[in-house]
């Protein structure tokens, strides 16, 4: 297994500290997110571990990684399509878990006011509307293929508040999740 490079004290000093003093010697990305920064960058600090490090954007776009929609590294922007899609992504894969937008800006170093017009724009709908539309489709499908309770489907589906989870999916579906459930299973049983 390659071992990870270490970083110099003096860099993740700059990093913790954003020191635009080091934007010319060198940038960092960060591996859980894909995204590179100027060590000035005002995102939240990474964790170490996740950090690598680049003499320059060229070395990181070679790596694979994107530009930061916050510090721009290099002038360089992500297109607005793609930073969304990482968000949809990040969204499809952590869905279960508690996401706020200022969270999604945050992973997406950027700022929440922009994701949210960026994505409605891309999207036609917000951030918000967009997590509980994959909650929703992942509770039908758990609805549907497994024998769990609704308040179990809603912990599964990272709405742990029974009552706002029924009511939710009742919006979204026009009935409720044991209605949805009943009704599939008569439905297959014709």
């Amino acid at each position: 297994m390659k071992k990870k490079p270490q970083i110099p004290d003096e860099y993740w000093k700059a990093i913790v500290e954003n020191d635009s003093s080091y934007d010319d010697s060198f940038y960092y990305g960060v591996a859980t997110t894909g995204i590179f920064c100027r060590p000035s960058c005002k995102s939240r600090t990474p964790r170490i571990e996740n950090v690598l490090i680049f003499k320059n954007a060229k070395m990181a776009l070679s790596e694979n990684f994107r530009p930061c929609k916050r510090c721009k590294p290099d002038g360089l922007r992500l297109p607005d399509a793609e930073w969304i899609l990482q968000i949809v992504e990040w969204i499809n894969e952590n869905f279960n878990k508690q996401i706020s937008l200022e969270k999604l800006a945050e992973i997406g170093h950027g700022s929440h006011y922009h994701l949210q017009r960026t994505f409605n724009r891309l999207k036609g709908m917000s951030p918000l509307e967009y997590i509980q539309q994959v909650r929703i489709e992942k509770a039908i499908n758990y609805l549907i293929t497994t024998n769990k309770s609704v308040s179990e489907i809603g912990i599964a589906v990272g709405l742990s508040n029974t009552p706002y989870f029924i009511t939710l999916f009742k919006k979204k579906t026009g009935i409720t999740p044991a209605e949805y459930r009943k009704q599939e299973r008569r439905s297959y049983e014709q």
